[in-house]
C-alpha cells in the first residue's frame, strides 16, 4: 500500500506537475478550466507556483501538493481565504489519473481539513463539484461536507457551461480576537 501526504508546494514541483497535467489534459478537460499551452510546461508551472506561493505569503491560500511514496501525484489547496467574520476558504484538489483508485484523493482531503482547522484556524471550507463528478462528491461526503445548492451554468469547461453542486463543511476555527 502506498502512502499519501500533503505539503506546501515548492518551485521544484513544477516539472512533475507539468508532466501530470500535460498527460491528463484531455482526460480532465471537462473538469478543469481551459489553460494556455504554456501552463502545461515546466516554465508555466513555475509561474503558477510563484503566484500560488505569493498568495500563501499574503495569507490568502494554502497551496499544496499530494505526495505518494515521495512523488508528487496531484495538488490540493485552500484558496480564497477570507478572514474577519467569515474565516473560510475554498477547497480544491486533483490527483493524476495514473494514481487514482488508491485513496490518495480522499486522504489528501482529510489532511487538508486538518490544515484548515489546526494551522489556518478556519471555521468553514467550501467546495464545488460538477453534477456528474460522483467520485468527488463521495469524497466530500465521506469527510463531512454537505451539499447546499446547485449553481446552473456556473463553470465553463470543455466548450460548455456546467452546473455545479456547492458543498460546505463547518470546522471549529474562530475569528481572532
Amino acid at each position: 500500500m502506498s502512502t499519501t501526504s500533503i505539503r506546501l508546494i515548492e518551485p521544484s514541483d513544477g516539472p512533475a506537475l507539468a508532466e501530470l497535467l500535460s498527460r491528463d489534459k484531455q482526460e480532465y478537460a471537462r473538469w478543469l478550466p481551459a489553460r494556455p499551452a504554456e501552463f502545461y510546461t515546466p516554465a508555466g508551472q513555475a509561474s503558477a507556483i510563484e503566484s500560488l506561493l505569493a498568495a500563501h505569503d499574503e495569507g490568502l491560500a494554502w497551496p499544496g501538493v499530494v505526495v505518494s511514496d515521495g512523488t508528487a501525484v496531484g495538488q490540493v489547496g485552500i484558496s480564497s481565504i477570507l478572514r474577519g467574520p467569515f474565516q473560510k476558504g475554498f477547497l480544491g484538489y486533483w490527483v493524476s489519473s495514473l494514481h487514482q483508485g488508491h485513496g490518495h484523493t480522499s486522504r489528501a482531503v482529510g489532511l487538508a481539513l486538518r490544515i484548515a482547522e489546526d494551522e489556518l484556524n478556519l471555521h468553514r471550507l467550501e467546495a464545488h463539484t460538477q453534477l456528474e463528478n460522483l467520485a468527488s462528491q463521495s469524497i466530500l461526503r465521506k469527510h463531512g461536507f454537505r451539499s447546499w445548492g446547485i449553481a446552473h451554468d456556473h463553470f465553463y469547461a470543455d466548450g460548455a457551461w456546467r452546473d455545479e453542486v456547492f458543498w460546505e463543511r463547518t470546522l471549529a476555527g474562530r475569528p481572532a480576537s
